[in-house]
């Protein structure tokens, strides 16, 4: 069970970071007319805590395969699918059919299903949980982020 866990939870963020690649683009121009709010942080900013997410998810789900019971693995494999589904449903239809609405309420429930994962990790490692919190706060500003994109455009 702990290698397959381990090999789900990895396959998880593999197709988060490849799926988010896929259709998180700019090159159309198109997101750079849009309105974006004040207190956008600038673009440097998403290429750093970007690869640092995915790296500390990685590192928690086989924390988790290796340490905690069959249930909580299970509970944070389905947790952590959920969430990464909602982040491409939002990098989908933000990007591609520009559905802002849509793609804001997606984020919210992809920060919503972030929490217990980051309680479920505490189980195992406290400290990898705290590594975990800037990206639970990083999913929640960008909900924010993408609200403002919606109220603005």
């Amino acid at each position: 069970m702990k290698i397959f866990a381990t090999i789900a939870g990895i396959a998880i963020i593999a197709i988060y970071a490849i799926g988010s690649g896929a259709w998180v683009s700019t090159g159309d121009n198109w997101y750079r007319t849009l309105n974006a709010p004040s207190w956008q942080p600038p673009d440097y900013v998403f290429g750093i805590i970007w690869p640092y997410n995915f790296i500390v998810l990685g590192i928690s789900a086989v924390t988790i395969a290796q340490r905690l019971s069959r249930t909580l693995t299970l509970s944070y494999l389905a947790l952590l699918a959920g969430s990464v589904a909602f982040a491409l449903i939002w990098a989908y239809q933000f990007y591609r059919p520009h559905n802002l609405t849509v793609a804001t309420i997606a984020l919210f429930i992809c920060a919503a299903l972030t929490a217990p994962l980051v309680i479920i990790t505490a189980r195992a490692s406290i400290p990898i949980a705290i590594a975990l919190i800037p990206y639970q706060l990083w999913l929640i500003t960008a909900s924010f982020l993408s609200y403002g994109y919606f109220r603005r455009n």
